[in-house]
């Protein structure tokens, strides 16, 4: 994805899932149930897949596997949006460092 600044910024993980399921026209309940259905794995729900989403909750190898499948996208793209994930996660924490 390309920002308004021509500079090429990575979607985290919570926007390419909201995006990639918008683009297969799944609500959340039907993208946890598709996961469930393809990973034989009923522990994936609504509510985390909507944690997923906001960025409460960065999914593990595990569930990417199965986001990549379901979705169709590559491996190491889901690999590329959990690092960005994680680095917007730590930016508040670094702002209150440097505010004490």
């Amino acid at each position: 994805m390309v920002g308004g600044t021509g500079m090429r910024t990575q979607l985290s993980i919570g926007e390419l899932i909201i995006h990639l399921r918008g683009q297969h026209g799944l609500t959340q309940y039907e993208l946890a149930d598709q996961l469930a259905g393809v990973s034989g794995n009923d522990g994936v729900t609504r509510e985390e897949v909507s944690r997923w989403e906001r960025g409460k909750r960065i999914p593990g190898p595990y569930w990417r596997n199965w986001l990549s499948e379901v979705l169709g996208c590559p491996a190491e793209r889901w690999e590329s949006a959990a690092v960005a994930a994680r680095r917007s996660r730590n930016i508040p924490d670094q702002r209150r460092k440097n505010l004490d």
